[in-house]
């Protein structure tokens, strides 16, 4: 597909930080992922198994992917990051798995060939766009699946009313990491609530329902934190 030539660039709002090798090369240890309970719900509601095709759109170094991959028949993991990507691919050979695959494109960007998905996990990625790019990318995402597919979404949402915002937000940067080392540093929150795009549940979820979703199930982690359980219609 040729885009317009309006589109925004991916990489260039994906955070400088997800370019840099020695940034990527400490990821895994700082982002701490467990995917076993998105990958509970996942077979156990939704029938992820031997025969899904599963896409993962932001999947950075893999933890997601590879581990669906014990499943699923076919895994491609997007990600516009060539580094993380770079991280993935040695996993994949030192794994010796061979149903994942990897292509370097984003949201907007990414072409889906073979079979639909059944299944498209996201986590922590949608928030590098800004709302108008969501709505664009939601639909790109819903048209690369089968009717009745699962889109899995899970990021930093907003989950309270506008007038709370001050109070939830301090509460949320005062419980950051002390160092990097250890997570996410207040002064790196701060950076994300100035830089990214986290939207309000209560303006994704009109969005979701414009692109072709219907709403299955919604899990709040607090007030910052929250996963959407979406059907493609």
């Amino acid at each position: 597909m040729t885009r317009p030539d309006w589109f925004i660039d991916e990489l260039s709002r994906a955070g400088s930080e997800h370019l840099e090798s020695e940034y990527v090369a400490t990821y895994d240890q700082k982002a701490a992922t467990d995917p076993t309970g998105d990958l509970d719900i996942l077979r156990g509601r939704y029938g992820l198994g031997d025969r899904t095709v599963l896409v993962d759109m932001g999947a950075g170094t893999g933890t997601f992917a590879l581990a669906a991959a014990e499943y699923c028949r076919r895994v491609i993991a997007v990600d516009v990051s060539a580094q993380m990507l770079d991280v993935l691919r040695r996993k994949i050979e030192a794994s010796q798995i061979a149903s994942v695959e990897t292509v370097e494109a984003g949201f907007l960007s990414y072409e889906h060939l073979g079979e639909p998905a059944d299944i498209v996990y996201s986590r922590h990625a949608l928030h590098h766009l800004p709302d108008f790019w969501k709505a664009l990318a939601l639909k790109r995402v819903r048209d690369m699946m089968r009717p009745g597919g699962v889109f899995m979404l899970r990021d930093l949402i907003f989950s309270f009313d506008v007038g709370e915002a001050e109070e939830r937000i301090d509460a949320w940067l005062d419980a950051a990491a002390a160092s990097p080392d250890l997570g996410w540093t207040r002064a790196e929150l701060a950076t994300h609530l100035a830089e990214e795009f986290s939207p309000f549940s209560w303006l994704l979820e009109p969005m979701l329902e414009q692109a072709g979703f219907r709403i299955d199930d919604v899990i709040h982690h607090g007030a910052i934190h929250s996963t959407y359980l979406c059907i493609r219609t």
